[in-house]
């Protein structure tokens, strides 16, 4: 840990360095150049105790994301004006190198001042990460979007053309900090109406005791006509914290799938039930946990039984990855998987129907929205709520609505 923040903080000290130079370019006052490197040695002094001071007995805390937040705000742009300052210096030192022994004589001086104009362009890039960062943190994280989704299936059941499916994904609720938001968003989910309403897991980022001021909020979600169902997410084995004894472990684990039942879900821990409508029926399959470079207690064969590769299926699995490493392959076809886990890392661009852009694609071939490969379909939710950035950047908190339709999409 202490070898880690070191090295943290001599990569912070280089992009100080840098920026201080784009500072005195532009900046001819040295009592405002000061004040903000001051301002500046503040913010770091206060980032690096914080991150000191983690505790993995307790995990992330409402202060561990405010530095979080407030690590990304200051140091990106700085990144990015050290990144633009950095490239000038390499183009520099290789057009001085060439001067120096094709026109030596001419004595041309390649260290000289920076130029002020690239110090200018350093600065208006930086701009945009820095207010793209303070609107996620202050509006994006809670700038809820209902996506709808309609998918065809040649074998649906008669009865469930039209049939509509409403998921929730990610709630990390000990991320929450504004009530009014959250009542905003749960009275989102009641007006899409649907069917069916289906939570992919991640209640919690650690601890059970993180939802139980979410609770009454949660109840608010109103019965669904074909019922309310979850799956767990990978935060909610709480594995990413130091327990004091296995059993403490153990009771918190108890607990947060407790908390399932408490907010009226029917929690499937590898195994199935039937949604029964008319004369027909669709199995619903609810696997624990399985990611591929994460907890692998899902359980796909347990879960499905004796379903056949006839029978219409909805799989629920909180992790993408396990559609592409397992689902999309299986001989039983499951036709539509619905997933979370990636939130769209918070960050990145999209434009619907057109363009999406974000780190996580680099990481999942499946990261937000609808995917397919032989009939099989998965989509990936991109979370309801945040963690560790308390914010979001193009990547939006979703509130899904999925239409299954009768037929082959034409479009």
């Amino acid at each position: 840990m202490i070898f880690r923040i070191v090295f943290l903080c001599l990569i912070l000290l280089i992009i100080e360095l840098y920026t201080f130079q784009v500072l005195k370019t532009l900046i001819k006052s040295r009592p405002a150049l000061f004040s903000i490197q001051f301002i500046s040695l503040l913010f770091l002094v206060y980032i690096v105790y914080s991150l000191m001071q983690f505790d993995r007995s307790v995990g992330q805390t409402q202060q561990m994301m405010f530095t979080m937040g407030l690590l990304l705000i200051v140091y990106v742009p700085k990144l990015i004006l050290t990144l633009t300052l950095m490239g000038e210096d390499i183009y520099r030192l290789c057009v001085g190198s060439v001067n120096f022994f094709v026109d030596y004589d001419k004595g041309t001086d390649f260290l000289n001042s920076r130029r002020k104009f690239v110090s200018q362009i350093g600065l208006g890039l930086a701009a945009v990460p820095f207010l793209s960062l303070i609107y996620g943190v202050t509006v994006g994280k809670y700038n809820y979007k209902v996506i709808k989704q309609r998918i065809f299936f040649p074998d649906l059941p008669d009865s469930f053309d039209g049939f509509t499916i409403t998921q929730i994904s990610d709630v990390h609720s000990g991320s929450f900090d504004n009530p009014e938001k959250i009542n905003y968003a749960i009275d989102l989910v009641n007006e899409q109406n649907s069917d069916l309403i289906l939570f992919t897991g991640d209640i919690v980022n650690t601890d059970a005791k993180e939802m139980h001021p979410w609770i009454e909020t949660f109840n608010k979600i109103k019965k669904h006509e074909y019922g309310k169902y979850s799956v767990l997410g990978n935060h909610d084995y709480g594995e990413y914290v130091t327990w004091p004894t296995e059993a403490a472990k153990e009771d918190n684990f108890q607990a947060i799938k407790n908390l399932y039942g408490e907010i009226g879900f029917d929690l499937l821990l590898n195994e199935h039930t039937f949604i029964q409508k008319g004369e027909d029926k669709i199995a619903l399959v609810g696997v624990e946990n399985w990611g591929h470079n994460f907890k692998q207690a899902g359980d796909l064969s347990k879960a499905s039984g004796q379903l056949k590769k006839e029978d219409f299926k909805i799989l629920m699995s909180h992790d993408p990855s396990h559609w592409e490493h397992v689902v999309q392959h299986d001989d039983k076809h499951y036709h539509l998987t619905l997933s979370g886990h990636t939130h769209g890392m918070q960050f990145g661009i999209e434009i619907p129907g057109y363009f999406k852009w974000s780190l996580a694609q680099y990481v999942y071939k499946q990261w937000a929205g609808l995917y397919e490969n032989l009939g099989r379909y998965v989509y990936v939710n991109r979370g309801f709520g945040f963690h560790a950035y308390p914010g979001r950047v193009g990547i939006m908190p979703e509130i899904t609505v999925i239409e299954l339709k009768k037929g082959v999409n034409e479009a």
